[in-house]
C-alpha cells in the first residue's frame, strides 16, 4: 500500500510538473498570437493578456494527452535510472502491479477534466469569442434556445430579430416564423408572421406572411396586411448561419444533451455534438492508454542508447493514434462509422495494443 502510494504522488508530481512546463509555454506563444490576431484592432495589451488568459484553458486541454504521455515517460525513465523499478521487481511485485498507482491517478485525472476543466473550457472559450467579436466588430447571428431558433439580423439603419419553431438542416428554411423589426433608437417599427421562410441571395421568401405596423399613434391589427408572398431583405448567409453554432467544446458536457435534443427539436443535425459528446466521455480512458503507451517503451531497465529509441518510438504510436482518434472523429461526425465506434474504438484498441507489448516484454 505504501509502494502504491509513493508511484502515485510521484506521477502526480510529475504530471503536475508537466503541466505547469505548457501552461508557460502556451501562455508565452498565446501572446504572441493574440497580438498577431488583434494588431488592426484597438484592443490593448491588458486586453490581449485577457485574451490569452481565456484561450490558455482550451489548448491545455487539447494537449492533454500530450502531457500525459510526456508525464508518463518522465516518470518511469527516471524510476528506471534510480534502479527502483528493478528493486519493485526484486521485492515481489511486477512491473503490470506497479503500473495500476499510475493508471488510477490517470484515470482520476481524466475525470475530474472532463468533469470540472470541460466546463471551464467552455466558458473561457464563450467568452473568448465574445471579446474576440467586439474587438473585431462582429457577432454571432444565431442562438438556440428552448423556445425556438433565434437569428439576427441588420444594417446600420434596422435590426431584426428573427424566431423560428423549426429549421431545416442549413438553416435556411424556417417554419413557423416571427420577424420583428427595429430602428436605429432600438423602437420595433413592424412584425411579420409567416408559416415558411427560404433564405435566397440578399432576402428572404416569406410564404403566407401577415404583416403588422409597430407605430405609435395606430392599431397593428386594424393596418395589418397579408401576403401569399413576401420578401424582407437580408444580409445572412447560409454559411454564416452554419458557422454560428460554433463548436461543441463551447458547450459544457453537462448542458450537451439538453442541447442536443433542442437541435434535433428545431431540425438541425446533432450527429457532431454526439460523437464530440462520446468522445469527451472515453476521454478518461483515452488518458490511461497514454500512460500505458509510454509505460510499454519505458518501464523496462534502459541500457546503452536504446533509451532514446524507446522514447521516439512511444512518441510516434501516440501520435497514431491521436491520428487514429481524430480521423474516427470525423467518420463519425460524417455518419460514415457508428458514433460510440468512433469515440470508443481508438483508445481501447490503445489499451489493447499497450497490454499486448507489456506482456510480452514481462513475460515473453
Amino acid at each position: 500500500m505504501r509502494l502504491d502510494r509513493y508511484f502515485a504522488l510521484r506521477f502526480l508530481g510529475t504530471f503536475a510538473a508537466v503541466f505547469s512546463i505548457f501552461v508557460l509555454i502556451l501562455g508565452f506563444v498565446g501572446i504572441v498570437d493574440q497580438l498577431r490576431i488583434f494588431s488592426g484592432t484597438p484592443a490593448t495589451f491588458a486586453e490581449v493578456v485577457a485574451l490569452t488568459a481565456l484561450s490558455l484553458p482550451e489548448g491545455l486541454y487539447g494537449i492533454m494527452p500530450l502531457i500525459m504521455i510526456i508525464a508518463t515517460i518522465a516518470l518511469f525513465l527516471a524510476l528506471a535510472r534510480s534502479s527502483e523499478m528493478v528493486v519493485t521487481r526484486a521485492a515481489g511485485r511486477g512491473a503490470l502491479r506497479a503500473m495500476v498507482p499510475t493508471l488510477l491517478v490517470a484515470l482520476a485525472i481524466g475525470i475530474l477534466a472532463v468533469a470540472i476543466l470541460n466546463p471551464i473550457v467552455a466558458a473561457t472559450s464563450r467568452q473568448y469569442e465574445a471579446r474576440g467579436d467586439a474587438l473585431k466588430g462582429s457577432s454571432s447571428v444565431l442562438t438556440l434556445g428552448e423556445s425556438g431558433l433565434w437569428l439576427r439580423q441588420g444594417s446600420d439603419e434596422s435590426q431584426t430579430v428573427i424566431r423560428a419553431e423549426k429549421a431545416t438542416l442549413n438553416g435556411t428554411v424556417l417554419s413557423g416564423v416571427t420577424f420583428i423589426t427595429f430602428s436605429e433608437a432600438r423602437l420595433p417599427t413592424r412584425r411579420i408572421s409567416a408559416d415558411r421562410a427560404e433564405l435566397v441571395e440578399g432576402a428572404w421568401q416569406l410564404d403566407r406572411a401577415k404583416s403588422w405596423p409597430l407605430v405609435r399613434g395606430i392599431i397593428p391589427e386594424a393596418q395589418a396586411t397579408t401576403h401569399e408572398t413576401l420578401s424582407v431583405p437580408s444580409t445572412l448567409t447560409a454559411e454564416q448561419i452554419r458557422h454560428s453554432f460554433g463548436t461543441p467544446s463551447s458547450i459544457p458536457i453537462w448542458d450537451l444533451p439538453a442541447f442536443i435534443d433542442r437541435l434535433e427539436q428545431v431540425g438541425f443535425s446533432a450527429t457532431r455534438h454526439q460523437v464530440w459528446f462520446q468522445m469527451e466521455l472515453a476521454q478518461p480512458v483515452f488518458l490511461v492508454s497514454m500512460v500505458l503507451i509510454g509505460a510499454t517503451f519505458t518501464i523496462r531497465h534502459q541500457r546503452g542508447g536504446r533509451t532514446g529509441l524507446m522514447v521516439l518510438f512511444a512518441i510516434l504510436l501516440s501520435f497514431s493514434i491521436s491520428f487514429l482518434r481524430n480521423f474516427a472523429q470525423v467518420l463519425g461526425e460524417n455518419s460514415q462509422i457508428p458514433i460510440a465506434l468512433a469515440a470508443w474504438a481508438p483508445p481501447l484498441a490503445a489499451i489493447g495494443l499497450s497490454m499486448g507489448l507489456l506482456l510480452h516484454n514481462e513475460d515473453g
